[in-house]
């Protein structure tokens, strides 16, 4: 059982947030390989003879699609980076303690947001 007064999540607990977690690593990361890809992927699409305002406009949405994939997978690397020190909290057994008020996170939005450190009481505070 886990309350407040424990002032850390079970053994038990920790273990399974430690599979949700890996589980949502390998995903994030699969994602990055496709964001990543799809960022390097130069498709030529036979558009040599295209009108010259036809071509300026392909390149700027190109330019344009390599910019918001580029933010993607700066964002999906944070996700991981996230991730990845929610599974080091789990190791430190400190993982669902929020970092202001050192209260349990909610168990639930821990299953949401598995590497919260900040409880809800806690980011309203912050508004």
């Amino acid at each position: 059982m886990t309350t407040e007064m424990n002032h850390r999540y079970s053994d038990k607990d920790l273990e399974e947030f430690r599979g949700l977690i890996l589980e949502k690593i390998k995903k994030a990361e699969h994602d990055l390989e496709l964001i990543q890809s799809a960022y390097m992927n130069d498709h030529d699409n036979g558009t040599d003879d295209t009108s010259p305002t036809f071509k300026a406009f392909e390149e700027g949405s190109a330019t344009m699609s390599k910019e918001a994939n580029s933010a993607l997978a700066i964002r999906q690397e944070k996700f991981i980076r996230d991730l990845k020190n929610a599974i080091i909290r789990i190791e430190n057994k400190t993982y669902g303690i929020c970092r202001v008020t050192g209260k349990l996170i909610n168990k639930e939005r821990l299953k949401l947001v598995p590497h919260a450190t900040l409880s809800i009481e806690a980011k309203n505070m912050q508004q």
